[in-house]
């Protein structure tokens, strides 16, 4: 790779050093922002990597990028530099403190659109939802953000369940402070914006793409800080910084609090209730088994209710012959169309062995177990059964 390198010294000698050591050409090391802007446009190299420093870094040589089809890595040394980054939009950003190896892992990834940068037209809302019983909402919605993003769209991956949020542990992340619970108090005064989206999510990285993730909160009390009306702004808000969104929702739809005499008091499906009808493609995931598809066919009603989504795709999970009997994807195809007129399901195959094996290193199916056949079930409902919208920049 034909690499240009606009960093200070001593660091832009040791990123030098290392980027030949990794077999890539330097075709030149800029001074400054202003030294880079006409380098980019002369040389075109296919990278420029950058001190997020205002010294080096500048609006005008992210332009110049973009003009020039040329990938940008901002390494950033403070949380000034984190700052000046993501009002820049930049998503690829890594730390000073972490060497060469970083910065190798962000060139290695397939370029992709930034899910911050110019403002999207509309992006596409995806909601993963599933019935109580833990069908795998949460695999599911991991593995289509991680295989939306191997495609090179630009991905955010929201956990909005109330009762149990599980993507940060999933993939090994802090929870500590919700990123989707700190975006939906800042809604609420809103005072929400794409650079506070970018300071609140964190950022799955992988060689085939990454994405960023508003994790979810770790204790269900906290539930009230996730109202129906802060949960859409959220959203609508995502849908104008990132290609697709995906949601990751609880299991329960009812509207039973809605009887309550405060019409104001918040409601703990909320949440839930309006990521579904924000979706443009509703997910529903059930467990391949008698009480799993019995529990799906009696709230799969409760959602064609809900949800207005342009398309409701059927995914079964866990698909094995030890739990439905002999030629399970017959049977379970069968009793879908039967009992709840639901035709063409997704199939994915129970893959035990390496679920336990993503989840101990903290890292998609995609990452952990390509070869995995839940993987490719779930790569093959990405790239076959997903309509998104294309998105260009306003």
């Amino acid at each position: 790779m034909r690499v240009a390198l606009a960093l200070p010294s001593p660091l832009g000698d040791e990123h030098a050093a290392q980027a030949l050591r990794h077999g890539h050409e330097v075709v030149a090391r800029a001074t400054g922002a202003a030294d880079a802007e006409p380098l980019i446009a002369a040389l075109r190299p296919d990278a420029l990597v950058v001190a997020s420093d205002p010294r080096y870094l500048s609006a005008r040589v992210l332009a110049a990028c973009d003009d020039s089809g040329v990938r940008l890595v901002a390494v950033a040394s403070s949380d000034a530099d984190r700052a000046l980054a993501a009002s820049l939009g930049l998503v690829e950003t890594v730390d000073a403190s972490s060497g060469w190896s970083s910065v190798e892992l962000a060139l290695g990834g397939a370029p992709r659109p930034a899910p911050v940068g110019a403002p999207l037209g509309h992006g596409t809302v995806i909601t993963v939802w599933g019935p109580g019983g833990a069908p795998g909402r949460t695999t599911i919605a991991i593995g289509v953000a991680a295989e939306l993003a191997a495609l090179g769209r630009g991905v955010v991956l929201a956990d909005v369940d109330t009762h149990g949020a599980s993507i940060a542990p999933a993939l090994g992340m802090l929870d500590e402070s919700p990123g989707f619970a700190a975006a939906c108090r800042l809604a609420g005064t809103d005072a929400l914006s794409h650079a506070e989206l970018a300071r609140l999510a964190q950022e799955y990285r992988s060689p085939l793409g990454g994405f960023r993730v508003l994790t979810g909160i770790g204790r269900p009390s906290r539930w009230p800080e996730l109202s129906g009306e802060r949960v859409a702004k959220v959203i609508a808000l995502c849908r104008t910084w990132a290609e697709v969104t995906v949601v990751d929702v609880g299991s329960s739809l009812e509207n039973d609090e809605e009887i309550s005499s405060d019409l104001f008091a918040p409601r703990r499906n909320a949440a839930a209730v309006t990521a579904v009808r924000e979706a443009d493609i509703v997910i529903a995931v059930g467990s391949a088994d008698p009480v799993g598809m019995s529990r799906f066919l009696r709230a799969h009603a409760d959602l064609l209710e809900v949800s207005s989504a342009r398309e409701v795709v059927v995914v079964m999970n866990r698909v094995r012959a030890t739990a439905i009997g002999m030629n399970p994807r017959a049977q379970v195809e069968q009793t879908l169309s039967r009992f709840g007129g639901v035709e063409s399901p997704v199939l994915v195959p129970h893959d035990q062995a390496a679920l336990d094996g993503a989840v101990l290193a903290g890292r998609t199916l995609a990452d952990s177990a390509p070869r995995s056949a839940a993987r490719l079930a779930i790569r093959s409902l990405v790239a076959e059964r997903l309509t998104l919208r294309h998105v260009d920049p306003q």
